[in-house]
């Protein structure tokens, strides 16, 4: 078996819990690589040495062979992760180093449990869909045009709001007035999209959600279409640059005749442990129920 290391940094608090999980894959003869910027991090930042010798550095040199892919961080770990497995087809294993997070949801305290239960076949594999970005010379994200959790257009250098002109299969939806707009997926529903309002997606839904940032007609609200469906975007304002991400990569962009965003052509994997699950997972990470009157 072979399993692929990834991250990027982490506080002195979690090297016992990343020294547990080595030793977790050494005692069953685990065959590890490891994210060559990840190794330099903790041995120059952390003093330690992790007994690794194969390495990778982009998506190319990452062996496909591997079995499970392990992302040691959050959530923004784990869509760094998602840019180096594209369409490899390697399940992505989120071990969580801090508090909060969707994606990487093994706790510290998990991790020898998790483990074995990886090893000993004892999860599920959930396919996530993802967004396909394109423009009229596909320049905006050369190296990978694709998102597991939004789109996001935002206006960049003007406090005047900018218009987002949206059509959906082709057929015009709306002139959003505002700050930017979202388009998530069903995993991205619990990211941005959810901080400005939008509504919460189960992850198998065929759906992505558009949500307005701060949109100035106050009857405009965050819609949820079809994920077969291609949206459009045109975007105009006073301001000759604008904003354009797709999770945590961003990029300036002017005046473009159009966006295209469809839905991508594969799947990423991520690996659930039976006992996980997403309405468990609502509950602990927004804190339903804490209320003492419930």
């Amino acid at each position: 078996m072979k399993v692929a290391l990834f991250g990027k940094q982490f506080s002195e608090e979690f090297l016992d819990s990343f020294k547990l999980i080595l030793d977790e894959f050494n005692s069953d003869r685990v065959e590890l690589c490891i994210y060559r910027p990840f190794y330099d991090f903790v041995v120059n930042n952390l003093g330690f040495t992790p007994n690794v010798t194969e390495f990778f550095s982009k998506h190319s040199d990452l062996d496909k062979e591997a079995d499970y892919f392990f992302s040691i961080g959050g959530d923004g770990t784990f869509l760094d992760a998602v840019t180096l497995v594209q369409d490899s087809g390697i399940p992505i294993v989120g071990v969580n180093s801090g508090r909060l997070g969707f994606m990487a949801d093994i706790a510290q305290d998990e991790i020898p449990a998790a483990i074995t239960n990886i090893l000993k076949g004892n999860f599920s594999i959930e396919e996530r869909t993802l967004l396909k970005v394109q423009t009229g010379d596909n320049g905006l994200f050369k190296d990978f045009n694709y998102a597991l959790n939004e789109f996001t257009v935002h206006k960049k250098d003007s406090a005047s709001m900018i218009t987002i002109h949206t059509y959906i299969d082709g057929e015009y939806l709306n002139s959003y007035w505002a700050d930017g707009l979202i388009i998530a997926t069903p995993t991205g529903s619990t990211a941005y999209s959810l901080s400005v309002g939008g509504p919460i997606l189960i992850p198998n839904t065929q759906n992505v959600v558009i949500s307005p940032i701060s949109p100035h007609n106050l009857t405009v609200r965050p819609i949820v279409v079809p994920n077969q469906q291609e949206i459009t975007l045109k975007v105009e304002g006073r301001s000759d640059s604008y904003l354009a991400s797709l999770d945590s990569r961003s990029v300036s962009f002017g005046a473009l005749n159009e966006l295209k965003i469809s839905k991508a052509d594969f799947k990423i994997k991520v690996l659930k442990l039976n006992t996980h699950s997403f309405y468990n997972t609502l509950r602990n990470k927004l804190m339903w129920g804490v209320d003492k009157r419930n």
